[in-house]
């Protein structure tokens, strides 16, 4: 079951439950778009995966599968995430 964690890790936007702009690594890391795209360049700074849209969990199933209620803010720190940036930005995720 997805966490569905409602920020993001490093700009601490808000990402609620059903927005579309949330973009998670296989672990569930959370970022939003702006930040993969401008920061990361599609390269998790905790486990070098890539990401992929976070699922919208249905409304009805809010109830008994709430989001995560903890928020994680850990900007990234640039000079020691650079170079994992620059080794994975040019290797397609699916063979990281």
């Amino acid at each position: 079951m997805l966490e569905i964690r409602l920020n993001c890790e490093n700009c601490n936007k808000d990402l609620p439950y059903d927005s579309s702009d949330a973009m998670i690594c296989s672990f569930e890391c959370t970022f939003c778009a702006a930040c993969v795209v401008d920061v990361l360049h599609n390269v998790c700074p905790n486990c070098g995966g890539g990401f992929e849209r976070r699922p919208i969990r249905p409304a009805e199933k809010l109830v008994q599968y709430p989001p995560q209620k903890d928020r994680y803010f850990r900007p990234v720190k640039m000079e020691q995430f650079v170079p994992l940036r620059n080794l994975n930005s040019s290797i397609l995720a699916s063979n990281r």
